[in-house]
């Protein structure tokens, strides 16, 4: 197989231009072509409005000898070689790796769906808990919630099958190191179930959440038909622990019959803590039982609206490109105190979300459908903030989840419930706005104007601004006075690391296996899959050997 990479097409060409091109570069006839793949599609701007994509394309031909002539011939031409196979192998065959009990998984983020994913497909029968809904009910309750304001405290955008990156853009990308092919794994997985397969080679994959919603559905009915069980409103409620080894955990579930609350003991050696960011009554718990963690670096800041036209210009040299999806961003300052501040889940063409999981505190985020065709594009505009930023003074690890609360608390008295909203302008000035301009809200959800620069500490509201007027440089228009800020954007990854050693087992509690985005060891969708799909090797090696 030969990979051919550079390979530059104006946008909006055919497929048999592709192919073409192709055949030219080899010097062969297309018809000598039997197969060929897309790797990766990038785009080169740089000479906008006039755009090109670049391709990086394995190609088969209908001879071997004629591809070893071919790859002899361009000998260390860089861009024409011979394709290595980059196939993910789980690593130890399940008929060698008996487990005691059936392994648990609690969470059903990316992190849990995935570990459970590949464990039930090789063979493992786990047990995956979710103390929300089933993304099909979880639907009803967030569009309940954003239409109402009632808050189901269990199933929300937080909460619930799927994990928070369903009700996200659900992009795909990650600087995460894959020499293993996890990666492509991880976007292999979904598109057997269901996600649109342009994700296998774009430079930057999304999915959206009209999409995610059934991708999530397809892996628990994968799951369940590999031999795994899926339960649903069922919570870990606390560890049981003797000597330091795991034996089971205590569970609270609704039961079927009757709707009533119960709770049980679930016999276990083996315990993914696959958690959300945001479960943080169950980390308050297990710091209680003494599970090793500690406190760690994060980000907050706000969400920021502009017109998607105007981001297009920037990007493309046109409001509107007709080969073009609507334009994404991603931009990086420093602030004049040395804070980093940079946009972080940019979503082309989408809304900001109420994404709130707790009665009187008040979080957003940004979501987009799979077409990206709302008017106005919005990204986090975020700050790192560490420890030291806390104010409890203390070594307490759960310090940040207690000040990303003194956060959401003044959000949601800043809109008396509903989401906050300030223009650029009043940021600037510490006034409330009074009247939008060129940009209005998209948002699910109710909004109001509030002070949103009275959320944070004058620190971090001067770093904002700053980073603002910075990012105007990169993007004209970014700093208009128009543009729209709401908050608070507090749940950018988790506050704390739950600590593990070298085979993922926590440092205090043998079978116990903190996992994924909520124990701190990923940030977004890829990363905590790949990390659930680690951890599920790590199982399978502990039984294995």
């Amino acid at each position: 197989m030969i990979r051919i990479g550079q390979l530059k097409l104006k946008t909006g060409h055919t497929k048999a231009e592709l192919e073409k091109k192709l055949a030219n570069v080899l010097g062969i006839a297309a018809e000598e072509i039997q197969y060929y793949e897309i790797r990766k599609q990038s785009l080169d701007a740089r000479k906008k409005p006039e755009l090109y994509y670049v391709y990086t394309v394995d190609v088969t031909l209908q001879h071997q000898k004629k591809e070893q002539k071919i790859l002899k011939r361009h000998g260390k031409n860089g861009a024409i070689t011979e394709a290595k196979e980059e196939t993910y192998r789980f690593p130890v065959n399940p008929s060698a790796s008996p487990i005691p009990e059936r392994p648990v998984i609690v969470g059903s983020g990316p992190a849990g769906l995935f570990c459970a994913y590949l464990l039930a497909k090789h063979g493992y029968r786990p047990i995956l808990i979710e103390r929300g809904a089933m993304v099909e009910e979880r639907k009803k309750d967030v569009e309940e919630f954003w239409k109402t304001g009632v808050l189901n405290p269990s199933s929300n955008v937080q909460f619930g099958e799927g994990g928070a990156g369903t009700f996200s853009d659900g992009k795909l990308n990650t600087l995460v190191k894959d020499p293993a092919g996890r990666n492509r794994e991880v976007l292999r997985i979904f598109v057997e179930n269901g996600a649109p397969p342009e994700i296998l080679y774009e430079n930057k994959p999304h999915i959206g959440t009209d999409i995610l919603i059934d991708v999530v559905r397809n892996m628990r009915n994968a799951i369940e038909s590999f031999g795994g069980t899926c339960r649903f409103h069922t919570k870990m409620t606390r560890l049981s622990v003797c000597d330091g080894i795991l034996n089971g955990i205590w569970i609270s579930f609704l039961d079927k019959k009757t709707g009533e609350k119960k709770e049980e003991f679930m016999e276990a050696s083996t315990v993914v803590l696959a958690l959300g960011h945001s479960a943080r009554d169950t980390f308050q718990t297990l710091f209680e039982q003494g599970v090793p963690m500690e406190a760690k670096s994060f980000a907050v800041g706000v969400r920021v609206e502009h017109l998607q036209k105007m981001i297009n210009k920037s990007q493309y040299g046109v409001e509107a490109h007709p080969h073009l999806p609507a334009a994404a961003y991603k931009l990086t300052a420093k602030a004049s105190d040395g804070r980093g501040v940079y946009t972080f889940c940019m979503c082309p063409g989408g809304y900001v979300v109420n994404a709130s999981s707790e009665k009187g505190r008040l979080c957003v985020n940004g979501m987009s459908y799979h077409g990206r065709a709302g008017k106005n594009a919005n990204s986090a505009v975020i700050v790192t903030v560490t420890p030291e930023d806390y104010g409890t003074g203390d070594d307490n690890a759960l310090s940040g989840i207690e000040f990303q609360r003194r956060l959401e608390e003044k959000a949601f008295e800043a809109g008396q419930g509903k989401i906050p909203v300030q223009c650029f302008r009043g940021f600037c000035q510490h006034c409330v706005t009074e009247a939008l301009g060129e940009v209005k809200p998209e948002m699910k959800g109710n909004w109001q104007f509030g002070d949103v620069r009275g959320i944070f500490p004058e620190a971090i509201g001067n770093a904002i601004e700053e980073g603002i007027r910075d990012f105007d440089r990169k993007i004209k228009g970014f700093a208009s006075p128009d543009t729209i800020l709401s908050g608070v954007e507090a749940r950018t990854s988790s506050p704390l690391r739950i600590k593990r050693d070298e085979t993922f087992q926590s440092t205090g509690v043998k079978g116990l296996y903190p996992c994924g985005e909520g124990a701190g060891y990923a940030g977004g969708i890829t990363s905590a899959a790949m990390d659930g799909i680690k951890t599920a090797e790590k199982i399978a090696k502990r039984y294995g050997q």
